[in-house]
């Protein structure tokens, strides 16, 4: 294994007896990098000019906040002199990493009222926000009775004191679609426009919003109507958030929340993402989608 360099800090070698006892792959690859530099008396600036990143990124690896590629963890081990066998370490470690996290509904919200916290994070951590829905819509351009309603039907169920919290926790995290700074992507179905979580004045009101949402500046809105030529096959509903030196996706399965980190993965939801734009409207045919599903949804209604 790694000797200590001269120069290397006394802090140094507590920190290589340690086992990191952390709970994520990712957590756990980030404290491994970070010992490894400690015990090779490397500062982090030096580092991240070995290896060919930002010292910014340097240390969102070591937070365990980003997954490295293999190639740039390999670059890592040898630029600390890491030996085969720590690296056979760290190939597992980033291979573990790199894995979907899955986390079960109960056990997220054993001690939280929501989860609505954990996804305004991704949104305000990222720069570009693409958010592809089959069958509703979005939870950034719901209107207030129409995410109560999507709520109060969630399984297990909402007490009503934090279906009440997670409600206006939703809406304070739409204040993010008016940042400047920020870039949004939506695509829905038609299914999605179509899916009626109460009475048609609900739906009525959120087309209307989701009219009105599309001229912002920061926002782009895709619709895949349901007799398009399909050129890719429709997948569960998946968010990519895009930052400056690292992506992420997350989804919603029955069973929980899957969050994955690993590029190779992060690039199929891309990947199905520009498949998914291909059948889409966007623009003016968009905007006359969506004035038409209104109308027809005002005739039923009023009928």
């Amino acid at each position: 294994m790694n000797q200590p360099a001269e120069g290397a800090t006394a802090a140094a070698t507590p920190a290589a007896n340690s086992v990191a006892r952390v709970s994520r792959p990712r957590q756990q690859l980030g404290v491994e990098l970070r010992r490894l530099r400690d015990i090779a008396g490397i500062s982090g600036r030096e580092l991240a000019k070995r290896v060919g990143i930002s010292q910014s990124t340097l240390s969102r690896i070591e937070a365990g906040h980003v997954v490295p590629p293999l190639p740039q963890v390999l670059d890592w081990a040898k630029a600390v002199g890491a030996d085969a066998d720590c690296q056979r370490s760290l190939r597992g470690l980033t291979e573990a990493a790199h894995s979907p996290e899955v986390r079960d509904w109960a056990s997220s919200l054993a001690d939280r009222p929501h989860l609505q916290d954990d996804v305004r994070a991704l949104e305000e951590d990222a720069q570009v926000v693409r958010n592809f829905q089959p069958a509703l819509v979005p939870g950034l351009l719901q209107t207030a009775d129409y995410a109560r309603r999507v709520f109060a039907s969630f399984d297990p169920p909402y007490s009503p004191d934090a279906l009440a919290a997670a409600l206006a926790a939703r809406l304070d995290r739409q204040r993010v679609l008016y940042d400047p700074a920020k870039r949004f992507e939506f695509l829905m179905t038609e299914a999605a426009l179509r899916f009626r979580p109460g009475p048609h004045r609900i739906l009525l009101a959120q087309l209307d919003r989701i009219i009105s949402i599309e001229t912002l500046d920061t926002v782009t809105i895709g619709v895949i109507p349901q007799d398009i030529e399909a050129s890719t096959t429709i997948p569960h509903g998946f968010v990519i958030y895009e930052s400056e030196d690292h992506a992420l996706a997350s989804a919603e399965p029955i069973s929980g929340s899957m969050v994955t980190r690993g590029p190779e993965l992060v690039d199929a939801h891309r990947r199905r993402w520009d498949a998914l734009t291909r059948m889409a409207l966007f623009d003016t045919d968009a905007h006359r989608f969506l004035t038409d599903l209104r109308d027809e949804i005002q005739r039923i209604a009023t009928h």
